[in-house]
């Protein structure tokens, strides 16, 4: 049986203070990661504090590129399946998200995504989420 995502339009997030640089980045078709400005390391979720060393933290533009690490498929009695997933991103930091446009059935972990951005209602900024790549 094949499985296929269905679009759809999501709800707006929150945009919570120090994360509009993120929003800003949905907006114009990047995903936007954290990094230290001491130690360099990248990391998800953002935050303000590097959760390494504690050095203060700057944005940048990850390359949208991952892995899947874990992955689960809502579908029974469901009449919009869906899949959960953590993606490792090239950048090595984890993020849960949801995989998009393909065959549900087909998703396997270790299988390469690419970042793809879903609307939001209210006009809201786009949500990333990802796609066989």
């Amino acid at each position: 049986m094949t499985m296929m995502y269905k679009p759809n339009v999501y709800p707006a997030p929150t945009i919570e203070p120090g994360t509009e640089p993120f929003w800003d980045g949905t907006r114009a078709g990047k995903l936007m990661v954290k990094f230290c400005k001491s130690c360099g390391k990248t990391h998800w979720y953002p935050r303000t504090l590097c959760p390494f060393c504690f050095g203060e933290t700057d944005w940048k533009q990850a390359t949208g590129l991952g892995t899947i690490y874990s992955l689960s498929v809502m579908q029974r009695g469901n009449p919009n399946p869906y899949c959960i997933a953590y993606v490792t991103l090239d950048e090595d930091v984890t993020m849960m998200t949801q995989i998009v446009d393909c065959d549900l059935a087909a998703v396997r972990i270790g299988q390469k995504v690419r970042v793809t951005f879903k609307p939001t209602d209210k006009d809201g900024p786009p949500v990333p989420m990802f796609a066989p790549a």
